[in-house]
């Protein structure tokens, strides 16, 4: 029976030094880490090599159930993979150990406060987007499109494959910035 470790941390700033070091001490034999979204467990290639790899009576244990999983569906599914396996899932700072009652119920409710959490997050965000349009400071990403030039091209008689060729665009941009939405001429 072998305790694995996940650290991971949501960008590439950020470090994981912190995780490893209380995974190291927690007796983790393996160390897996990612800087990657805590949004969703899709790309995070080191939490599915460690999914992959564990065997039963294994444990993977992380800091916290954030670092695994911000959705309550996400971490239901890795935890249900984990109990197929046999295996186990523990975190050193909270008390949470789904080879007990007490421990899954925990980690239930934290479960369900990430995903709030992170929903909150995404509400704040989305009104400080509308506070900065509303005070003219947030215009969007610039346009990566001259669209005029598109449309002096295409009056110059060049193809749309021809002009996306020439700008380094796709052709539905093409199409967009001529008003078009045919992709077919």
């Amino acid at each position: 029976m072998a305790t694995y470790g996940y650290a991971r941390v949501s960008s590439r700033d950020q470090d994981c030094a912190i995780q490893e070091s209380a995974l190291r001490a927690a007796g983790c034999v393996v160390i897996r880490s990612e800087k990657l979204t805590g949004t969703t467990t899709k790309g995070r290639v080191e939490l599915e090599t460690l999914l992959e790899f564990i065997q039963p009576g294994d444990c993977l244990m992380v800091t916290r159930i954030d670092r695994l999983a911000r959705s309550v569906a996400d971490l239901e599914r890795v935890v249900e993979r984990l109990r197929a396996k046999g295996a186990t899932l523990r975190a050193t700072e909270q008390p949470i150990d789904t080879s007990t009652p007490a421990g899954v119920a925990f980690l239930q409710m934290l479960g369900v406060f990430a995903q709030f959490e992170t929903a909150l997050r995404k509400e704040r965000q989305l009104e400080g987007i509308a506070k900065a349009k509303a005070e003219g400071v947030y215009k969007g990403r610039a346009r990566s499109i001259d669209e005029s030039r598109v449309r002096t091209m295409k009056q110059a008689g060049i193809s749309p494959t021809e002009i996306a060729k020439q700008l380094g665009i796709g052709r539905a941009s093409v199409y967009r910035a001529l008003g078009n939405t045919q992709t077919d001429v």
